[in-house]
């Protein structure tokens, strides 16, 4: 009996055409789900790390263009418009402003969850069609040997393993990923209630509570 590798190459290798286009296939997918990791949490680093300069007083470039649609928006008076309703406005126009800010960090996350899903059902249909290929190869034969046998499964359980190599990181990566982002998120729309309040603070208001906080003081 001719040895068989257990090496993804060797498997590869020994595969036949379907076989090689399958794990082609998923090891393309492979390795596009960890360049969609890395890329997530490129972006995700970069997001946090913007938002505790924030939250320090810092300036962050990152988070400019809400910043100044937030300043934007609290610039226009309309007539007729509460205080309450001027915040709300503005906390609503820098949400927008910070959830296209998150969508850019997370790129193509949401083609890892397609990865996940789809990856095991690929490698699927390669396991069936290498289990076909061996009853092909006994009826052929007509032999029942383990000699005949053993390409046939080798190939189907390469595919199988293949296609769990692509769709085990990509699910642990979405899942992950998606809750760090979803946090981030909260995050950013609390930033942006409590900028909106500052930016849509009545100046006289203030201006009292400040002369009653050093009158307390003293």
């Amino acid at each position: 009996m001719e040895d068989i590798s257990l090496s993804p190459l060797s498997l590869f290798l020994q595969a036949g055409l379907v076989g090689k286009l399958v794990m082609a296939l998923l090891f393309v997918a492979s390795i596009w789900c960890w360049l969609l990791i890395v890329e997530a949490l490129f972006g995700l680093s970069r997001l946090s790390r913007a938002l505790r300069d924030a939250k320090a007083g810092a300036e962050n470039q990152l988070l400019s263009p809400v910043e100044e649609r937030g300043a934007q928006e609290a610039r226009i008076r309309i007539a007729g418009e509460t205080v309450s309703e001027r915040r709300q406005r503005v906390a609503d126009k820098m949400s927008r402003e910070s959830f296209e800010l998150l969508v850019k960090a997370e790129g193509g996350l949401a083609n890892l969850a397609v990865i996940s899903s789809v990856a095991p059902f690929v490698g699927l249909f390669g396991t069936v069609w290498g289990i076909m290929a061996s009853f092909v190869g006994i009826a052929a034969a007509k032999d029942t040997s383990l000699a005949v046998v053993a390409p046939g499964i080798a190939e189907a359980l390469a595919a199988t393993a293949y296609g769990l190599a692509a769709a085990i990181p990509a699910a642990i990566g979405y899942n992950r990923l998606g809750a760090a982002f979803s946090r981030l998120g909260q995050a950013l729309a609390n930033r942006a209630a409590d900028r909106a309040a500052e930016l849509t603070r009545d100046p006289i208001v203030a201006s009292q509570a400040s002369i009653r906080t050093e009158a307390e003081a003293a």
